[in-house]
């Protein structure tokens, strides 16, 4: 026996659900539509910065490091007024991540770092240290290991030459 309702049921149902079964249908469509797109485009960026990347030229290393110091004159023996300055700028702007023995406090240690690298090396390091460590060899290996971005100080050219002479005192006294 057929419920007197039935057809009424019938109508009410398939009029009020129809917008939800349409909306539910285009929510799904246009999820699949986007999701496949976002897809598709984040492939196309990332293969791009990819092949940009790649067409990069190497950066030649040779040992000089990468920044404003082309050329640094030292002299055999040290400037001692010279390096008094660099002491002074040292412990002023170094001395809180840097000790002049082999010790690791938060950079390494400087002891015999004149003897490691070259003059221009170490001032470029000093000048540069954010591009130094994005591009240059040796301070890519330096931030690996000691896992700590050497803050730029804003430390002039001059002061960079007080500081590598300060250094290469220190390492002559070691």
């Amino acid at each position: 026996m057929k419920d007197q309702f039935t057809p009424l049921k019938e109508k009410l149902t398939s009029t009020l659900f129809k917008p939800f079964q349409l909306a539910a249908m285009a929510l799904v469509c246009s999820t699949l539509l986007f999701g496949c797109s976002g897809d598709a485009e984040n492939q196309a960026t990332t293969t791009q910065e990819e092949s940009s990347l790649a067409q990069e030229a190497p950066v030649e290393d040779d040992g000089k490091g990468i920044g404003p110091v082309a050329t640094v004159e030292v002299g055999a023996e040290v400037d001692e007024a010279l390096a008094a300055n660099g002491k002074t700028i040292f412990e002023g702007k170094c001395a809180a991540c840097h000790q002049l023995s082999d010790q690791k406090i938060v950079g390494p240690g400087l002891a015999g770092v004149t003897e490691r690298r070259k003059p221009e090396w170490v001032m470029n390091m000093i000048i540069n240290p954010e591009e130094m460590t994005k591009k240059d060899p040796q301070a890519k290996k330096l931030l690996a290991e000691h896992l700590t971005q050497m803050t730029n100080q804003d430390i002039a050219e001059n002061d960079a030459r007080a500081l590598l002479e300060f250094l290469r005192q220190n390492d002559k006294n070691i």
